[in-house]
């Protein structure tokens, strides 16, 4: 090192909680950023770079901060820059000197000459030198030089001070680590509290990531003590020569971040004792987010002695508080800028008003006593009395201030400080206007799909003249109370009863208005009615009058519709703003069913049922009679025709009357010689039987004798001369599969 110490020092607290280091001051940017810095002198920016000297002969260059930085908390710090040294030197000295980063309590302001690299003769604080002039061989080298101690050695020059402790001499790193050339070559500067002996900094330098220096260093000389200074880097030439530059320099300054410098709370002193205590421990939260992370120590300016017991600290005048906050996983620097201002004042609690609701027209509002602004002194206790009597005699005090009812008038308060001061303040209690309501009635169509229900529009309800926000509920319990609130108001179903609407005004008041809901019931017409009438016939169907409108589905809008058949039907029918949807049905009239037909001899007994009497009866479906019965009719194919009440198109039934035969003389003369039925074989379920008098079966027609009987048993004797009954049944080939009874009865005439 020759006459120029350039000196370099940039200061940085350790990240905060491991999110690394919160930039405060740097020198970037293209051009170089310097707002916040002094030059000094030949010391410039070129482009993205600082020159603190050209490459010429007795120059000296310098930046430094324009303000102090109070270093007296930091355990941490780390500085980060790169640097290049290059140029073509003198003839007889070529290149010089190299440059120093600084902290220093006093630093240049203006040219520095000599061989301390720009620093200042007995300027005191920590330098870190980068030389690359031999003082004694007056040849080229790379050393690094450190001192935390004052600049007071041979010829200024920190190259030749040695005081042990608080100095650094590298070996020549030329071979590994030059420091002249055309390349930028990135400095990292770690220091931090020396834990074993807290008065030293323990200093690590790397240059492009090798570790150069590893110590602690104790302060000496004006070092000691020392709490404050500049940041700075400089460089001087003298008769050697050479372009010192640095740029991408950052500074950063990590203390515990506090929200505020100074706080100055409302204190007191208490009348009777002129002292007054105060929880210092109280205000940790306005100085830091999460106080309980920090470890917090608190001094009377002027004392270097902690206070001993901070949460009940007494004072009696004005008092300043220094307060020290400490990171205790020592990743932040201590911030000693706190401040709690104790100037203690006369207390005095305020009047206040408090205006609340009369809801509903209870007759009292409930007030929140504690929220009357009488102080904004944090930590005072609140009693609260019905009169100041009571408050003056300590009776009667409000039990449940929060929720206290009350109509317009006064309570009083009693206010005391932590410290101990007493004043009273009176709260005016006042009552918002009421809001006024009155009941409605919202009447609603049925609902078709159940007419018991209705869907009503809440909205529509006119309640109030006032405005303000409406709510709707299912009873009074629900409304006063907030609960099971109606959220489809505009389409409400319900049956016939009530609902509650809630008016709440601008001030929060509300009352509640009760609404009468009801259903209005289908009106059906009293003369439309079902009908039955004959399956080919048509009808009218009226609906009758007093509706406002019909619309039929048949797509008629009279009141009648003419010309239908039979089916379902329904009709619209219109009342006031609802309409009933009423179903109407034409059905046929049941047709009359014959159940048999007896033939006896040439009689003929017709057997109905079903269709609705009384029957008529016809053998040509032209002469009509109401009697079933029909005599003297021939042999042979006939039909019968039967209707009923209706007169709808009779039916008819097929009948045969067989040919009758009364004698059989069974002699085998081939005349008359045996009844023979076998021409009704084609009828369903033809049976012919022969009974005696006595009414013994004794003779079964059937296919295998072919319906025949010769007046024979079955075992083929012949039976005496005499009357026999027969009976012959069987059923129409008809659509009525109807049974018929033939009977009768024939002289047996054998030969004895």
């Amino acid at each position: 090192m020759r006459k120029a110490l350039y000196f370099y020092f940039l200061i940085i607290l350790m990240g905060i909680s491991g999110k690394g280091f919160a930039q405060t001051y740097q020198l970037t940017g293209n051009p170089v950023n310097t707002t916040g810095w002094d030059l000094v002198s030949s010391a410039a920016v070129n482009t993205d770079f600082i020159q603190l000297t050209s490459d010429a002969g007795n120059l000296y260059g310098a930046i430094k901060l324009a303000t102090p930085i109070n270093l007296k908390y930091c355990d941490k710090w780390k500085v980060e820059f790169d640097f290049r040294i290059d140029g073509n030197g003198t003839t007889q000295y070529g290149r010089g000197d190299g440059f120093t980063f600084w902290y220093l309590a006093n630093p240049p302001t203006g040219f520095v000459s000599g061989g301390g690299l720009g620093i200042p003769a007995n300027a005191s604080g920590l330098m870190v030198g980068f030389d690359i002039f031999n003082n004694t061989t007056e040849g080229q080298m790379s050393k690094i030089h450190v001192l935390y101690g004052t600049n007071n050695s041979i010829n200024n020059n920190i190259e030749y001070n040695n005081t042990a402790g608080s100095t650094f001499h590298s070996p020549d790193l030329n071979p590994t680590q030059p420091f002249v050339g055309s390349n930028y070559k990135h400095v990292e500067v770690n220091g931090e509290t020396d834990l074993t002996n807290p008065n030293n900094w323990i200093i690590r330098i790397r240059i492009d990531g090798v570790l150069i220096v590893d110590q602690s260093f104790a302060p000496s000389g004006g070092a000691i003590g020392m709490t404050q200074g500049y940041f700075g880097f400089s460089a001087a030439t003298g008769g050697a020569s050479a372009r010192h530059s640095i740029k991408n320099a950052k500074i950063f300054i990590d203390k515990v971040p506090i929200l505020q410098n100074t706080i100055t709370p409302f204190v007191c002193v208490n009348p009777a004792t002129g002292n007054g205590t105060v929880d210092l421990t109280s205000f940790n939260s306005q100085f830091v987010n999460n106080p309980g992370n920090y470890i917090f120590t608190y001094y009377v300016l002027g004392n270097s002695t902690p206070i001993a017991n901070p949460s009940s600290f007494q004072y009696s005048g004005n008092t300043t508080i220094k307060v020290v906050i400490k990171d205790p996983s020592s990743t932040l620097c201590d911030n000693g800028d706190g401040v709690i201002q104790l100037n203690p004042t006369p207390f005095a609690a305020d009047d206040a008003t408090l205006t609340g609701c009369n809801n509903n027209n209870a007759g009292v509002a409930i007030f929140d006593l504690t929220s009357a602004a009488v102080t904004n002194v944090p930590g005072v206790t609140k009693e609260f009395y019905p009169t100041l009597y009571d408050l003056n005699n300590g009776a009667n005090q409000i039990a449940t201030p929060t929720a206290y009812p009350s109509a317009a008038g006064s309570v009083f308060v009693k206010v005391t400080t932590p410290q101990g001061c007493v004043d009273v303040a009176q709260i005016t209690l006042n009552i918002y206007p009421v809001v006024v309501v009155n009941e409605a009635t919202l009447r609603t169509c049925f609902i078709e799909s159940n007419p018991s229900l209705g869907s009503f529009n809440l909205t529509v309800a006119t309640v109030t003249s006032q405005g303000g926000i409406k709510k709707y509920y299912p009873s009074l319990t629900d409304a006063v109370n907030g609960t099971n609130e109606i959220t489809t108001p505009t389409a409400y179903i319900a049956p016939n009863g009530v609902v509650y609407i809630k008016v709440i005004d601008a001030n929060g008041c509300y009352a509640i208005a009760k609404v009468t809901l009801i259903v209005l019931p289908p009106v059906k017409s009293s003369v439309l009615q079902d009908k039955i009438i004959c399956m080919e016939d048509k009808t009218t169907l009226d609906a009758g009058p007093g509706f406002a409108s019909y619309l039929w589905s048949t797509g008629a809008t009279t009141q009648s519709v003419s010309g239908v058949g039979v089916g379902t039907y329904w009709v619209k029918l219109k009342t006031g703003d609802c309409i009933t949807t009423q179903a109407v049905k034409v059905y046929p009239a049941e047709q009359p069913v014959v159940t048999y037909i007896d033939i006896s001899s040439s009689t003929i007994t017709v057997n109905v049922i079903g269709g609705t009497p009384p029957y008529q009866y016809s053998l040509d479906n032209v002469n009509w009679q109401d009697s079933n019965v029909f005599k003297n009719i021939a042999r042979g194919d006939h039909t019968v025709y039967v209707k009923d009440a209706y007169d709808c198109e009779p039916i008819d039934i097929g009948i045969t009357v067989p040919n009758l035969i009364n004698v059989i003389t069974p002699n085998g003369d081939g005349v008359n010689d045996a009844i023979d039925y076998s021409s009704l074989a084609n009828k369903q379920n033809l049976e012919f039987s022969i009974f005696d008098r006595y009414g013994y079966k004794i003779h079964q027609g059937d296919k295998n004798n072919k319906y025949r009987w010769d007046g024979t048993t079955a075992s083929g004797r012949k039976v005496p001369t005499g009357s026999y009954w027969y009976s012959v049944t069987w059923n129409e080939n008809d659509k009525h599969n109807t049974p018929f009874k033939f009977s009768g009865w024939i002289m047996v005439k054998n030969r004895e």
